[in-house]
Parts: C-alpha cells; sequence; structure tokens
C-alpha cells in the first residue's frame, strides 16, 4: 500500500528561510557593523533585495556562527576572518576529494 507522501514521517522538508541583518545578528550574537564588514570582506554574501535590504539565506548561518566565534574566541579583524573563512572552506573542499 502506497502513502501519500505529503504524510511521510521520514520525509526531508527543506525551507529556503532568509534572515534579515536583524535576525542574523541576534542568531550569531554578533554587532550590526561586524556583519557588515564580513559582508565587505566577502566572508559572508547576502542577497539584496528590491528595497535595498540584505537577506541572509538559512544556509548562511552557520558561517555567521562560525565567523562570530573566531572574532570573538580570537579576536581578529574582517580581513583576517574572511581570510580564516577562506581556508576553512579549502581544507573541507581538500577533505572532500580525499574520501
Amino acid at each position: 500500500m502506497k502513502t501519500d507522501p505529503r504524510h511521510d514521517a521520514h520525509a526531508i522538508v527543506e525551507i529556503d528561510y532568509r534572515l534579515t541583518l536583524v535576525e542574523l545578528c541576534r542568531a550569531c550574537d554578533a554587532q550590526e557593523d561586524q556583519v557588515r564588514a564580513w559582508v565587505n570582506e566577502g566572508a559572508l554574501v547576502p542577497e539584496e533585495t528590491l528595497t535595498g535590504e540584505w537577506r541572509f539565506a538559512s544556509a548562511s548561518l552557520p558561517r555567521a556562527r562560525t565567523a562570530a566565534r573566531l572574532a570573538r574566541d580570537f579576536e581578529i579583524d574582517a580581513p583576517a576572518l574572511a581570510l580564516v573563512l577562506e581556508l576553512m572552506d579549502e581544507i573541507e573542499r581538500l577533505k572532500g576529494m580525499l574520501r
């Protein structure tokens, strides 16, 4: 007997939610000026709405939390933070190639 996939308890639900700058700051415990600096350095990439406001994909939240933790724990500035995140991305890419 087939079940309706809408009622499947094992179905994966993917929600494509966009966070505002304020929401992202609250979620990763960062100041707006910090996040703006990270964006200026390319560490985070927001989407711009028609009104010019930034929206961040929910998938960017783990990266923003990592950025906030690194900035707080190691007291590094935005350019250094962007470099560290880029190097972390490269390490993950290389690990993926080894698998």
